[in-house]
């Protein structure tokens, strides 16, 4: 299992103690360069990479390092994260990744996350030999999958991480994230994961391995983790649901944006809309992976989406609230041929005692269509956690609330054809009656039936668009 550490210091690691920290395994060990320079490796003398440190990031959206580590952690933002991840191929690594986290807090001040891994001793009996060593962050490598193995409480989309889901796709592996059954996902690493050849490996010491989100039994066969080949594959027992969160829910959206392509072009507002009409405040912070580090600036989410656009790169980025109202989303935008679009995946979570504003579905597809250029949006709720993490056991699927097709998408299809979307409801329009966008109502949230109603609109628009 890959051994990760994590320095929590209210100063910034400066270079000499950065340096004195990367000598932990004394001289013999030598300090290489990885990924865009970010990356400091500590390796052996035959090239083997033991702990890899990455730079530190100044967290400063309140709340972050208990989302990711738990309450019992004390360090409040602003922080400096400072990450140290062992091998796992090579025994006294992970020793190795305490010592040199031990000593930038011995500096600095802070703390060691595990609080038991830190000390600043000098680790030298490591084993000096280049047998079957994998990717730094990768357990075991397999022409199929890359297996990475995880203890920690809650995986987030860290920058490692991508890292490797992104590693796995192009040297066409499945990644294979194997952790106990009391780890849960944060709502990014879910959503990285649901869009790659991926599967959540749970190992239940009691029932064995099985999948994280579908609850399939899992077994080990031909280099991956793989169900068997029955039609309907065994649940296992573990994954039955669990008493302690009855009431919470999660309201869901799905919002697709398309803005014309120019140099005034602001990106988030979108989101921020969204953001403001169902907590009250705009997003506290976002970073392009997790722990979320900077406040909320749509001009620098721009500034970064046009810089990669330029490289032909998509971005890729999350946002978080603040911690007393959870929220959380992913943004994906890219440049295509109808101009620059936002994928954007919001979820907000409620507890048994507050209102889920359901109503205000139409309210905002309205605001979303007329000031932030709305193509679609799915409304979606699901008696879920409401701090937004997945667990690894059942938890109900989301049940769709509403559908709202743009005014653009409306005046090429025509209104007319565009309002027979659904047979048995009629549409609400919203914004001026020659330019309308249509709001679908499909439920409440807890109807079954308005899965239905949802494909019937996108077979329908399916068919009238050839598919596009």
């Amino acid at each position: 299992m890959t051994q990760d550490v994590i320095a929590l210091t209210p100063q910034m690691p400066d270079t000499r103690t950065l340096l004195a920290g990367l000598h932990a395994g004394g001289p013999d060990l030598l300090v290489n360069r990885a990924g865009d320079g970010s990356v400091a490796q500590l390796c052996t003398a035959a090239g083997q990479a033991l702990v890899s440190l990455e730079a530190p990031r100044y967290l400063q959206v309140p709340g972050e390092v208990a989302r990711l580590l738990g309450p019992d952690v004390r360090a409040e933002s602003p922080v400096w994260w400072t990450e140290a991840r062992a091998t796992s191929s090579v025994e006294g690594a992970a020793r190795l990744a305490g010592s040199v986290a031990g000593r930038l807090v011995a500096v600095h001040g802070g703390t060691v996350w595990p609080r038991e891994t830190g000390h600043t001793d000098v680790v030298t009996d490591l084993a000096d030999t280049a047998a079957d060593t994998f990717p730094l962050g990768v357990d075991l490598l397999t022409e199929k999958a890359a297996v990475v193995i995880q203890g920690r409480p809650v995986i987030a989309a860290t920058t490692w991480l991508t890292d490797v889901v992104r590693n796995a796709a192009r040297t066409e592996r499945e990644l294979q994230l194997v952790t106990p059954p009391s780890t849960r996902l944060t709502f990014p690493a879910r959503t990285l994961l649901d869009g790659l050849p991926s599967r959540w490996v749970v190992n239940d010491p009691e029932c064995g391995y099985y999948d994280g989100l579908s609850g399939a039994v899992l077994h080990w066969h031909n280099g991956r983790f793989t169900h068997t080949a029955d039609d309907r594959p065994q649940i296992a027992d573990a994954f039955r649901p669990r008493p302690g969160t009855e009431g919470e829910r999660q309201l869901l959206l799905s919002i697709r944006t398309v803005h014309p392509a120019d140099g005034h072009l602001v990106l988030g507002g979108a989101l921020e809309q969204a953001w403001r009409t169902l907590t009250g405040a705009p997003p506290a912070g976002w970073a392009t992976a997790e722990p979320v580090s900077v406040p909320w600036s749509p001009r620098q989410l721009t500034d970064l989406a046009r810089t990669r656009a330029q490289q032909s790169l998509p971005t890729w980025a999350v946002a978080i609230g603040t911690p007393d109202h959870p929220a959380i989303a992913t943004v994906r935008t890219a440049r295509t041929r109808l101009g620059v679009e936002e994928h954007i995946t919001l979820a907000v979570g409620y507890r048994a005692d507050q209102h889920t504003p359901v109503d205000a579905m139409p309210e905002l597809a309205g605001s979303l269509a007329a000031r932030h250029n709305l193509a679609t949006m799915v409304g979606q709720l699901r008696t879920a956690r409401a701090d937004l993490t997945t667990p690894a056991h059942h938890e109900p699927p989301p049940v769709p609330l509403a559908f709202t097709l743009g005014p653009d998408a409306v005046a090429e299809l025509g209104l007319d054809h565009a309002r027979r979307a659904l047979t048995d409801t009629a549409p609400v329009h919203l914004g001026p009656a020659t330019r309308p966008a249509l709001h679908y109502t499909l439920g409440d949230g807890t109807d079954a039936a308005a899965w239905q109603r949802l494909r019937q609109i996108n077979d329908y628009l399916a068919t009238s668009t050839g598919g596009d």
